[in-house]
């Protein structure tokens, strides 16, 4: 029988593990956007790279270590931390109430409920994600071993190496609505891959505007391709980088919320 309260016991012997994603498979989609778009959106300490990259997945986890099969979805810019590159994630759309809470609370990743989907066709693969009525992101990838972009295999190698860490951010509202209890932080984490099936692809992404899920802000300006992984990945146990500024931090604090404003004050709530 459950319990609300946990023994000691299984704390010890099941808390802390890293979590795995058995034969995930993944369409990741890259892109170079405007270097001011990435200036904009990062927060200090991160700083922009020397190339405004940015790159998107669908993914589906047939089987994980700690919860049942689920489909997400990620945005990232790349973005640097004292000369280290990394991925800096601005959303993370979730069909797992499960993962979604394991993803907010103890790695502070952006995650929101969504609609997704993943779809295989002879030699094409394709991608939705939908939340609120809005399919506000639809990828599609035809899998030929060749990037759009021909260069794009060797910027992918320079720029994201492997198992690049990743940068979020974590923090807790105040209860009074005035700020942060838990001050925002700075923490890093990586995952660890063992890939299995990997191939380049021809790719095309399309955004619908939505005042929730604003990845039609990351304009695309050089579409470089895509790849296509089957892996098992381990995120490994993350690490706090530093404190920041509350109040430098503020403005960015937002993109685990639906922002309802412009509803509110036009009275359609």
């Amino acid at each position: 029988m459950g319990s609300f309260v946990k023994r000691i016991t299984d704390i010890q012997k099941y808390g802390g593990k890293p979590t795995t994603f058995y034969d995930a498979e993944m369409l990741t989609v890259y892109w170079e956007t405007k270097p001011e778009i990435i200036a904009r959106l990062l927060p200090k300490p991160l700083k922009p790279a020397s190339r405004p990259l940015v790159n998107a997945f669908v993914a589906n986890y047939p089987a994980t270590n700690f919860c049942p099969p689920y489909r997400e979805a990620g945005l990232f810019v790349l973005a640097d931390y004292n000369g280290q590159l990394g991925n800096y994630c601005l959303s993370m759309p979730i069909t797992s109430d499960i993962g979604m809470a394991m993803g907010r609370e103890v790695c502070g990743l952006p995650k929101k409920m969504a609609d997704i989907s993943l779809n295989h066709a002879e030699g094409f693969m394709g991608g939705t994600i939908s939340r609120h009525g809005i399919d506000f992101v639809s990828m599609e990838a035809r899998i030929e071993d060749k990037f759009n972009d021909s260069a794009a295999g060797e910027i992918l190698d320079e720029y994201y190496g492997k198992d690049i860490p990743l940068y979020n951010i974590k923090y807790a509202n105040a209860i009074d609505g005035s700020g942060f209890d838990l001050m925002p932080t700075l923490v890093t984490q990586r995952l660890v891959s063992d890939v299995k099936v990997y191939k380049a692809a021809e790719a095309a992404i399309t955004f619908q505007d939505s005042p929730h899920d604003p990845w039609s802000e990351l304009e695309v300006v050089n579409m470089l391709g895509a790849v296509y992984t089957v892996s098992t990945n381990v995120l490994e146990k993350g690490r706090v980088l530093e404190l920041l500024n509350p109040m430098e931090y503020l403005p960015y604090c937002y993109l685990r919320w639906d922002w309802w404003e412009n509803k509110l004050q036009s009275g359609s709530l």
